[in-house]
């Protein structure tokens, strides 16, 4: 029987059973009386092996009414996949959309026990997004392909031509100069005085103090500086500390959290304001990750021959050298850039770090960059490198457990914590993200020097529109 014009009851259970099911109305059949829901509700203990028994369209009735949430079916059912159907069902009443097979956010055909309790929460499905690969590639003598996530056609084609100007260059050298990761607790303190103390104490024989605090959360943690900022009466508190292979927010924050607990015994007066001040700063540009660094600090250089510019490229060495001074520096000066010095860094870097499980959020700070390119040898090569103080990347946990984007770095040969020297597999990751900005930077300064940006554009960009009725629902 049909009871709201949504549900109905397709096979009639024992009476038992029928006492845990949810009624939407007061009445099913005359064989069958339900309870109420609030009769139900007040009755019903929602377990793995209860909820199995409920239908969908039940456990949606029961969300609905606000008797379980949302973000614990995946507990109470045993099940990530139903999960994921049963929230599809309830939040579809809310769109445009009128069936699930209308709905074309694909759900089936992925593992969502990778995801929980890493990577999102309340999940209805996933996104996919085309994969592309630049290269192959030549940095520090190894050859590899650049996988890429992205929507922006011409992105791909235009990385891999720098690429292969730059290999016939040679290919790609970088260096690291630093890898720390930072977190900035706010303190606050009762008087000017006392908080000038403790900022004095912090920088020199407090930080062996400090030191011993992050080392007992973790032996992957360890603290390698610590810069004080006094304003008023409130200190802002910048520890640095190197991660391993993780990209290390988390790490740093519980030794940072380790470190308060052992200042507030030398400082008892003192106050904690906020674990994380913006001093450190994450996800929002600023000039002290410009400056200081934050995660990993890379340079990556290469120098093409005057031939390979014309031949590849199209344009010619001083062409190059010219327009990234007038764009790259005085441009970007003139709009008052803070690591903006650069034509689309944050391109190529937020591709690597979707396609290989890093946090896209993270490319405000890691894609800051500056871009210099100059004639050398008499005007017969280009030298271009790129500098990148704060690259953000890690090679284990957060949405690197995902398959697919582990099979990414995988592909780049840098999964995982390495064997032998702890940190060595992200900061090489950082290493090739940055010449692979620097391969973007070449081919896109090239299109504007040649005036065929718009061009290529067109041609790779523009595709007739894949009309809305022939996508495939999943």
């Amino acid at each position: 029987m049909r009871t709201n014009h949504t549900f109905c009851l397709k096979h009639p259970k024992s009476l038992c059973q029928s006492r845990k099911l949810i009624q939407f109305n007061s009445l099913c059949t005359n064989m069958l009386h339900m309870k109420t829901m609030s009769e139900c509700a007040s009755i019903f203990k929602i377990t793995p092996e209860d909820a199995s028994s409920l239908s969908d369209e039940e456990l949606v009735m029961l969300l609905i009414h606000d008797k379980i949430p949302a973000r614990a079916l995946e507990r109470i059912l045993g099940d990530t996949t139903r999960a994921v159907q049963i929230r599809r069902a309830l939040i579809l009443r809310g769109t445009k959309s009128k069936t699930l097979e209308e709905f074309l956010l694909p759900m089936h055909g992925y593992d969502y026990s990778h995801v929980l309790g890493r990577c999102c929460e309340n999940v209805i499905g996933y996104i996919p997004l085309p994969v592309g690969v630049a290269g192959p590639f030549n940095v520090d003598g190894e050859s590899l392909y650049l996988p890429m996530a992205t929507t922006e056609g011409c992105l791909v084609a235009s990385t891999s031509r720098g690429c292969k100007a730059i290999n016939t260059g040679g290919g790609a050298t970088t260096v690291l100069l630093a890898d720390c990761m930072t977190r900035a607790p706010c303190v606050e303190f009762p008087s000017i005085i006392q908080a000038s103390a403790c900022k004095k104490w912090l920088e020199g024989h407090g930080f062996n103090k400090m030191q011993d605090a992050f080392r007992s959360t973790s032996r992957f943690c360890c603290l390698l500086k610590i810069k004080a900022a006094v304003a008023g009466r409130l200190v802002y508190i910048r520890f640095s500390a190197s991660t391993g292979d993780a990209m290390g927010m988390n790490m740093v924050t519980k030794g940072s959290e380790r470190a308060l607990e052992e200042l507030g015994k030398w400082f008892p007066t003192m106050s904690i304001v906020s674990l994380s001040g913006n001093y450190c700063t994450d996800k929002k540009s600023a000039a002290i990750n410009w400056i200081e660094g934050r995660g990993k600090s890379v340079v990556a250089e290469a120098v093409i021959p005057r031939m390979v510019v014309e031949s590849v490229l199209g344009t010619t060495v001083a062409a190059l050298a010219e327009l990234n001074l007038n764009k790259n520096l005085i441009g970007s000066a003139m709009a008052g850039a803070i690591g903006g010095f650069n034509a689309h860094a944050a391109n190529i870097l937020t591709a690597i770090y979707l396609a290989t499980g890093q946090d896209p959020a993270q490319n405000v700070q890691s894609s800051a960059c500056i871009t210099l390119m100059k004639a050398i040898n008499n005007g017969q090569d280009l030298l271009i490198n790129c500098t990148m103080p704060s690259i953000e990347v890690g090679t284990f946990g957060g949405g690197t457990v995902l398959p697919p984007q582990a099979s990414m770095l995988d592909l780049l040969g840098v999964r995982g914590p390495h064997a032998e020297r702890p940190g060595a597999n992200a900061q090489r990751l950082a290493r090739i993200i940055c010449a692979g900005v620097m391969a973007g930077e070449l081919s896109l300064c090239a299109a504007l020097a040649t005036g065929s940006l718009v061009e290529s554009h067109r041609i790779l960009n523009r595709p007739p529109p894949c009309p809305i009725d022939r996508l495939a629902p999943h």
